[in-house]
C-alpha cells in the first residue's frame, strides 16, 4: 500500500510485506495443504488472485459497498471457488468471519485512520482470529513520508497524534480526515502492546512503515 506514497499513498508497488507473505503461504500449503488467508482491504483483489494460486483460501474483507466490484474482479480472476468476498469493518469486525481462523492476516491500509488506542484495540482482535502461531502483516502511513509535512501532530506523543494532513496533501491525496502517521517503533510498540510477538518492522524508501507479527 504505502511504498509509492509520491503516487499514491495506498498503492502498492514491490512490497516487502506481501512477498514475505506470499512466501509464508507457499511454506505453509507445503504442511498444512489448504491455508486460510484474510485481506483488508479487498483491493483490486490481485493480491488476492496470488494467494488462491498458491492454493489457499481467501477471504478479502472490505466495506459493503465494495462488494459489487470486488466480486466481479473475482468472477473475472476464475477464482471464485477460492475466494470470498465478506463485509468487514476495521471498527465494527465481525464476530466470526468466514476462513476464521487464519493462517495469515494482511492489513493493507486503515489503522491510521483511527487514534492510536483504536488501532491497538483492532490489532489485538486481529490476532485473536489468527491461528496459534498465525502472522499479521500490517502496513501504515509514516510520519516520516512526505504526509508528515505540515501535519501539526508530528511533535505529540503517538496516544495524541490524531490531526489533518496540511492542507496541500490532503488535497493531493484525498484524505480529509485526521490521521495517525506512524514511526517504526510507534509500530513496533502498537504490536506489542496489542500481544503479539513482533518478527520485524521496516521503514521503505518513501518514510512509511510495515510490521509483522505472529500470534504466540
Amino acid at each position: 500500500m504505502d511504498d509509492h506514497i509520491n503516487a499514491d499513498p495506498f498503492v502498492t508497488g514491490n512490497d516487502e510485506n506481501e512477498r514475505l507473505a506470499l512466501e509464508e503461504c507457499a511454506k505453509r500449503q507445503r504442511v498444512d495443504h489448504r491455508v486460510s488467508v484474510l485481506i483488508l482491504p479487498a483491493g483490486r483483489c490481485t493480491l488476492a488472485a496470488k494467494f488462491a494460486r498458491l492454493g489457499a483460501s481467501v477471504t478479502v474483507g472490505d466495506a459493503p459497498s465494495a462488494r459489487r466490484e470486488a466480486e466481479g474482479r473475482i468472477l473475472a480472476s476464475g477464482l471464485r471457488d477460492d475466494i470470498a468476498f465478506t463485509p468487514f469493518e476495521l471498527n465494527d469486525l465481525p464476530a466470526e468471519p468466514p476462513g476464521e481462523p487464519y493462517d495469515i492476516i494482511i492489513l493493507r491500509r486503515g489503522l491510521c485512520s483511527m487514534p492510536y488506542t483504536q488501532a491497538r484495540s483492532i490489532v489485538r482482535q486481529l490476532l485473536l482470529k489468527l491461528k496459534i502461531g498465525g502472522k499479521l502483516y500490517i502496513s501504515i502511513l509514516g510520519l516520516h513520508s512526505e504526509l508528515g509535512e505540515g501535519y501539526t501532530a508530528g511533535e505529540l506523543p503517538i496516544e495524541e497524534r490524531f490531526a489533518t494532513l496540511s492542507p496541500a496533501l490532503a488535497s493531493k491525496y484525498g484524505i480529509e480526515r485526521p490521521v495517525c502517521l506512524y514511526t517504526e517503533r510507534n509500530l513496533f510498540m502498537l504490536l506489542l502492546e496489542a500481544g503479539a510477538s513482533v518478527l520485524r518492522t521496516l521503514t521503505t524508501t518513501y518514510g512509511n512503515v510495515k510490521g509483522v507479527a505472529v500470534r504466540v
